[in-house]
């Protein structure tokens, strides 16, 4: 999956919000059918985000688009994908997923609208949004080629916080082992982790801190539910000039050492080997397919 910063979402069945939602910036477009969306409203919400779709396509081939569909439990997932699975779509935030078998089910139905409608390559962001989902996050990781990206629960208001009973604060430290779980699970499947929301829409202050702090353990972007965050997380999780120099001038001292039979040394005031080269050499490649425009 593309390393997507920031992943923004919006109600399916307002189609007007799609243009702001695009002008912002995001890397990623999510369009609901699930929690925003009235049970009165669902069916022509399909087909309001199938028309979305095609119309964004037309213009924007770039940016990441998903649709939240309603959850296998609701018996309504198929009728969503149905309508929902057509060319330019990237793939499913596939909700309330506990255990490997919930993401074989959907694999079942994705293989089939897929082939029907004539679309490939569909991906998977999960949400770990209960008890029983944080427990089995590493069996749900690597339960299918599809799964792209987890998410670290961190919100106040949602599932996660109803199942566990925390009481949320900015600093996040009643989420840090649910994230760190899904985290972990994240680097084991070699899958791009994301970091919950930030629910306070005025505080951008807030919301920086919030993101750095999840960038810091270990994320790579962030769930977003309004357009005016997205600058922020997207400034947050692009690597800096000052971190590509250093990390730049790493390899080369490393790789000047080497050549002349050192493999370690005194790099800015610091001991380096091997390890510190090749995590350096790592970072430079993901934060060159950041700022080539890779994630988009």
């Amino acid at each position: 999956m593309r390393q997507y910063r920031s992943v923004l979402f919006i109600p399916g069945h307002r189609p007007a919000w799609v243009d702001k939602a695009i002008a912002s910036g995001a890397d990623c477009v999510v369009l609901d059918l699930e929690d925003s969306v009235p049970a009165g409203e669902k069916a022509a919400a399909r087909e309001i985000v199938a028309a979305s779709i095609t119309r964004i396509r037309e213009t924007n081939q770039d940016v990441g688009l998903f649709v939240r569909v309603n959850s296998l439990a609701t018996r309504l997932t198929g009728a969503d994908l149905e309508a929902v699975v057509v060319p330019g779509l990237n793939g499913v935030f596939a909700p309330k997923i506990e255990q490997a078998r919930d993401v074989l089910y959907y694999d079942a139905l994705v293989d089939h609208f897929e082939i029907r409608n004539g679309v490939t390559g569909l991906e998977y962001i999960v949400p770990v949004e209960t008890v029983k989902a944080i427990h089995n996050a590493r069996e749900v990781a690597l339960a299918s080629p599809r799964i792209g990206a987890m998410i670290g629960p961190s919100a106040e208001h949602a599932d996660i916080a109803r199942a566990v009973g925390y009481e949320w604060t900015p600093e996040g430290q009643e989420t840090l082992y649910l994230r760190s779980r899904v985290l972990l699970a994240c680097r084991e499947a070699e899958i791009h982790a994301l970091t919950g929301l930030w629910e306070d829409l005025e505080n951008l202050d807030g919301l920086r801190e919030f993101a750095v702090r999840g960038r810091r353990l270990g994320f790579r972007g962030m769930i977003v539910i309004h357009p005016s965050h997205v600058a922020t997380v997207n400034d947050v999780f692009t690597p800096s000039a000052e971190d590509f120099a250093f990390y730049q001038g790493m390899v080369a001292a490393y790789e000047a050492a080497e050549a002349e039979g050192t493999g370690a040394l005194r790099y800015r005031g610091l001991h380096i080997d091997k390890a510190h080269y090749d995590k350096a050499v790592e970072w430079l490649e993901r934060a060159g397919r950041i700022t080539a425009g890779g994630n988009r």
